[in-house]
């Protein structure tokens, strides 16, 4: 399918037009502003993230991080033009938190400045955002709801130890135990050695690179036979940043959440490509340094060191993940058989794709409710 631009040869925008600056992009919601505090949130190893609070004038509620996917932001759980997951764990008696970790969009570093791996989030994001919640919430339960890398770096977290004490832990996507369709495997390993000369990111927002860009062969790939015209949504939902995976399901967006695809999801770094094919490759989270003594901490392989799991979790999936396929039931299928002493559950949501289970206009109706259940059983 052929897109359509009004960019031109003598007034197209820059072809790097990426932040520098640590600022944090205002997050987008319809709360009263003077409930949601953004707590100024710098991890041990110098990286600045945004940690924000969802007030509700009452101490005694227990808390819940949300923890986003890579290139998503604490945005896709605060949609304003639908009933989102804050608004139901606010209905519901809690007290909301959430982290935009390094990958967040809100944040520079996929595009520009220090990089990292997944061990990072692992061994400084999670464990030092969950310790200063702690700090302030108290003896308070306190659970955690993670989407897609969120979920996958936490579980690394957890099976290190460094997140002990949890309430409950609801993963969205994938977990323990990674697993592509063949063709993005293949893509995804292809692309990172054929474009890591050229590029260092692969860009949503085809506004913001113009028609007269180096990225622009990849947009056009994008849409080969895509039913939608929209080039951010071709590059999500069509090609999943050219890896050929589909990251939700079309029909299950609302209008407006579907013209905000550029703001809610960002360019996807193609140097932690080769941590991400080291642990689709294992087919479990593994640690990616070896030799860097700071990382001794996380195990070499989570799955392996899964016996340190101390709380309840739930598995969640839509029954269309296009992304991570069957990875959550495969991962209740060999804990079930290697760790049987685990409090693990899965939940298939039909109809679901991967981030439509909390962007899709009928999730408060067909998804939190799983995880309102969950969560309300170990209050």
């Amino acid at each position: 399918m052929i897109f359509r631009t009004t960019s031109s040869r003598t007034a197209r925008p820059a072809l790097r037009r990426v932040r520098t600056t640590e600022a944090l992009r205002p997050l987008r919601h319809r709360l009263d502003p003077a409930r949601v505090e953004e707590i100024p949130f710098r991890t041990s190893d110098g990286v600045r993230l945004g940690l924000t609070r969802v007030d509700t004038g009452d101490t005694g509620r227990p808390a819940v991080l949300l923890l986003h996917g890579h290139t998503a932001s604490a945005d896709m759980f605060l949609l304003p033009e639908t009933r989102n997951l804050v608004d139901a764990l606010l209905d519901d008696g809690y007290e909301p938190w959430l982290l935009d970790w390094r990958g967040s969009c809100r944040l520079p570093y996929n595009e520009t400045g220090r990089r990292y791996t997944y061990d990072d989030v692992a061994l400084y994001d999670i464990p030092e955002a969950v310790a200063h919640i702690r700090g302030r919430i108290g003896e308070r339960p306190l659970f955690v709801v993670a989407h897609c890398i969120g979920s996958l770096t936490l579980s690394l977290s957890m099976t290190a130890g460094l997140v002990p004490g949890l309430a409950g832990v609801v993963s969205q996507g994938v977990f323990l135990t990674p697993r592509l369709a063949g063709r993005t495997s293949l893509r995804m390993s292809v692309a990172g050695e054929l474009l890591k000369t050229r590029i260092d990111h692969i860009p949503v927002d085809f506004r913001k690179v113009g028609l007269w860009s180096k990225y622009t062969p990849l947009f056009a790939l994008a849409a080969r036979r895509a039913s939608c015209p929209d080039p951010t949504c071709q590059i999500l939902h069509h090609s999943a940043w050219g890896t050929g995976a589909s990251l939700f399901v079309h029909e299950n967006l609302a209008d407006a959440t579907h013209d905000r695809l550029a703001e809610l999801l960002g360019p996807a770094p193609l140097w932690i490509l080769p941590h991400l094919r080291r642990i689709e490759l294992a087919r479990s989270v593994v640690r990616w340094h070896d030799t860097d003594h700071r990382y001794r901490a996380l195990p070499q392989n989570a799955l392996d060191a899964a016996a340190r799991i101390d709380t309840p979790v739930l598995l969640l999936s839509g029954s269309e993940n296009g992304l991570w396929l069957d990875s959550q039931r495969l991962c209740h299928e060999v804990l079930a058989r290697r760790q049987p002493q685990l409090d693990v559950s899965y939940t298939e949501i039909p109809g679901y794709g991967h981030l439509d289970t909390f962007l899709g206009r009928g999730a408060a109706l067909d998804v939190f409710g799983h995880i309102l259940e969950f969560l309300g059983e170990r209050r």
